[in-house]
């Protein structure tokens, strides 16, 4: 898919049993309109409307560059 990219984002929660920290993650698919993203960059993402079956975000701003 052209000008979609996918968004790995991961937050880490505490297990309820064993109080070890766990590294969960989700991934989302978000237009890119100028297709200027690349592996590795923070990125801030914002709700839209729905672009395809699988697409509810785009990317408003490139946080930071991937070295």
């Amino acid at each position: 898919m052209e000008k979609t990219i996918t968004v790995r984002v991961s937050r880490r929660v505490k297990h309820p049993l064993y109080h070890k920290f766990i590294t969960k993650s989700k991934k989302y698919h978000a237009h890119d309109e100028a297709n200027e993203c690349r592996v590795g960059d923070e990125v801030r993402l914002m709700e839209t409307r729905p672009l395809s079956r699988s697409k509810r975000w785009r990317v408003v701003e490139i946080l930071k560059r991937a070295e």
